[in-house]
Parts: C-alpha cells; structure tokens; sequence
C-alpha cells in the first residue's frame, strides 16, 4: 500500500494558543481531523455544523473540550449562515482562520430553503456568504496580530473537469444560464463539479482582491479521502464497505487523517 505524503512533524509542534478558527463540517471526515489536530496545538475551534448531537460527539471524540465550541449552521439555508455570523461575532472579536470544509457531493436532485440546487447552495453559495460576512473580522484579526488571516477551502480536482452538459467550451466553466439545472436534465456529476469549480474560483478572486500581509486564500483537492460524502457513490452496506476497503488498500482511497493534511498544512504554510 503507498504511504500519502504528510505534513512536516515539527508543524504539529507550533503553539496556537490564542487562535480562533472555523471549520464547517468539523463533526465527521476530514473536517473532524483538522480540529482535532488544530485543537490539540491549543487553537479554539468552532465546529460549524448542521447536526448538534453529532457535532458534541465530535466534541467529546476530541476530548479538549475547552478549546471546541458548536454553533449551528445549515448550509443549505442562507438564513442560517446569517444567523452562524451573528452568533460568532457576538461571542469572539477575532477569527484567524476560516476553513470552507463541508459538502455534499453527487446527491440526487434537490433545492436548498432558498431555492438553489443543493450542490451549488450549500457547496459554493452558502459559503461565498459566509466568508463575504466574516471577511471584515478576518481582516481586522490581520491588522491586530500583524499577521495575516487565512481563507482555506476544500474545494476538488472535480473542479478542473467540470463539464456541464449543454456548454460548448472545452474548459471548465458555469452554467450561469441554468444554475439550478431547471431547463436541462440533472447530472450529479457535473452539479458537484460545478460547485467546485465556484469554491477554487471563489479562493482565486479572494487571493488577488485582498493584500497577502492580510488575508491569505487558498483553496485545495485532500484526495479521495474515505468518508461519508461518498454516501450517493458508494452504498453504505457490507459491498460498498468492502469496496471502500480495497481502495484503501491499493492506495486509491486514503483515511480522514492523511486526507486534513493539505488543509493543515494551509494553516501553517
């Protein structure tokens, strides 16, 4: 079995006391293990997340439960990115690093409360939202330390093969025209790709709209990581087990720990 490429150790010993960070998704996958890390270097980290009870048993997985706090934050509803923001600035005056970490991927045919495709909601606008809301206290968190802050986001190689059906470029690009794929049939494939193409656009414009000494963007493909978002890929039963486990094995698939250390390194590099 190969071994995947892992941050240098000596990042793991940086104290981040001090730190705050957000991390939507941090109950499960790849999400749970940046926190964990992040965490166990003393940062405080949020745990953005739709599902409280899993997000307190995340929590208590972790075990530093004076540096892991939940607040409730359904991306499929720009109601509640609001409602995150407001909660958060009402409890912290600063925010290091923000991680744009949860997605869906591949699901059947749906709508977010507001109405967009579940994919392109909760995978690219819902967080576009949430970083335009939060870009005013990262910025400020920059000029208070002298450092600057980051914008992370796990975006995929998807991303580059985004090929939407109807469009006529042969690079990657977005169906403005029919975003909520109302007028052609539905493909999971090119949705999800899409939305990822929005999340590497998206830290792209944000790299060379605001000065490097104050926010630093980044977006990033972890691999083909082994967790619950290939649910509407692979069936979660004793074959899809099976499956995963011998792609794990060969190499092609790699566990939530190896799959957080691009996200990691972000943070410190």
């Amino acid at each position: 079995m190969p071994t995947p490429h892992r941050c240098d150790p000596k990042l793991f010993e940086k104290d981040l006391t001090g730190q705050v960070i957000i991390c939507t998704g941090a109950n499960s996958g790849i999400g749970l293990e940046t926190t964990r890390q992040l965490t166990s270097q003393n940062a405080t980290v949020i745990l953005a997340c739709r599902n409280e009870e899993k997000a307190n048993v995340a929590m208590k997985d972790i075990g530093n439960a004076d540096k892991t706090f939940y607040i409730h934050l359904d991306l499929s509803d720009l109601d509640s990115v609001r409602s995150f923001v407001d909660t958060f600035t009402s409890k912290y005056d600063r925010l290091d690093i923000l991680i744009n970490n949860a997605g869906v991927m591949m699901c059947p045919y749906a709508k977010t409360k507001q109405g967009f495709e579940l994919q392109i909601g909760s995978n690219h606008l819902a967080h576009f939202l949430l970083f335009q809301l939060l870009t005013p206290i990262l910025i400020k968190t920059a000029e208070e330390t002298g450092k600057p802050s980051r914008f992370i986001t796990v975006s995929s190689c998807a991303a580059a093969a985004c090929n939407v059906p109807g469009m006529t470029s042969t690079d990657p690009e977005i169906d403005f025209d029919d975003l909520n794929w109302e007028k052609k049939k539905y493909d999971q494939s090119a949705a999800y790709a899409q939305s990822k193409l929005a999340n590497y656009l998206t830290a792209l414009e944000a790299s060379h709209k605001y000065e490097s000494s104050k926010l630093i963007s980044a977006s990033l493909h972890p691999g083909w990581v082994q967790s619950n978002l290939d649910q509407h890929v692979i069936s979660n039963n004793f074959f899809g087990n099976m499956l995963r486990k011998l792609f794990l094995w060969s190499g092609k698939m790699i566990n939530a720990v190896d799959g957080a250390q691009t996200t990691l390194f972000l943070h410190f590099e």
